[in-house]
């Protein structure tokens, strides 16, 4: 250490600032045990207080957070135990850097599928961690593209996507209607899209076509589920269910539905309002994993 570097972290003024530093990180550790306590009673309160958790055709109760934002992963494994794993294959469109998705979960326990995702900085990150585990890249396709509703039918013909997937997840937010109605001969077995949870039920809004731009942030993104919820039927999917957080749709293909789920299949009776303020990571900070070990 240099002498001037041993003279200013001697001064008072230093030392007492480093004290400081020390103590704000640890009321952002106790500030992190306080909100996450907060989001535990927050949602525990609203699953006593909603008869549709005691319903056993009902999804909500198998809301869980692996990998997952809202708690898709519990709802697609209870989706799946319903309607069977089929050839365990899905697309997702939309995977950020591969640490949180809706597949990423499906992918550690063996299945196989492709990732498309805009950014070509999280595809980097994806493929450079993938060169360490070879055998989970045998499982992965993953492709950089920014789609839209004109390339995407061409995206899943060069990729090789099969036509009858198991999962389907679409997350790109301002379009994401309009890349599902682009895609009337895909028929996968399982749907999931976010929805805009800031309408009703009763009402169908769709955002207007803007392949060049992205969400801005602001409600103006997607489309309703009363949306989503005609289109399903167009295309021949029900809507099964909504996570608790108002964010993210599932739909089942009808010839799988059968009395296994809770009817009616309309955005009426599944709708769940925005409740952004239960958006939290209950658990360590994500990242991308990697292979798991067989003993």
């Amino acid at each position: 250490m240099s002498l001037f570097l041993r003279l200013y972290k001697s001064l008072p003024i230093i030392k007492q600032l480093a004290a400081i530093q020390e103590q704000l990180a640890g009321l952002q550790r106790h500030f992190r045990i306080i909100e996450t306590a907060t989001v535990i009673q927050a949602m525990a309160t609203l699953k006593a207080g909603d008869p549709r958790y005691r319903d056993p055709k009902r999804l909500l109760a198998h809301g869980a957070q692996y990998w997952s934002q809202n708690y898709e992963d519990g709802m697609i494994t209870e989706i799946f135990r319903r309607v069977g794993p089929g050839t365990r294959t899905f697309l997702e469109i939309g995977v950020g850097d591969g640490s949180e998705n809706n597949t990423t979960a499906l992918l550690s326990a063996g299945w196989s599928g492709y990732w498309i995702e805009g950014s070509k900085t999280c595809c980097d990150s994806i493929s450079a961690r993938l060169k360490t585990m070879p055998g989970l890249a045998s499982r992965l396709k993953v492709r950089p593209a920014f789609v839209s509703a004109k390339n995407i039918p061409g995206l899943l013909r060069e990729l090789g996507v099969p036509t009858e997937i198991d999962l389907f997840s679409l997350d790109i937010d301002l379009n994401t209607y309009h890349i599902w109605a682009a895609l009337k001969e895909f028929r996968p077995r399982v749907v999931v899209v976010e929805y805009n949870a800031g309408f009703p039920p009763d009402q169908v809004w769709i955002h207007p076509y803007e392949p060049d731009q992205v969400w801005d942030g602001t409600q103006d993104q997607g489309a309703s589920l009363k949306a989503y919820d005609v289109l399903g039927r167009k295309f021949g999917y029900s809507l099964v269910g909504c996570d608790l957080m108002g964010v993210n749709a599932f739909f089942v293909r009808d010839d799988l539905v059968g009395d296994r789920f809770a009817a009616p299949f309309t955005a009426e009776n599944h709708y769940e309002p925005p409740r952004y303020y239960l958006w939290h990571r209950l658990g360590h900070p994500m990242k991308f994993f990697g292979e798991s070990h067989k003993t």
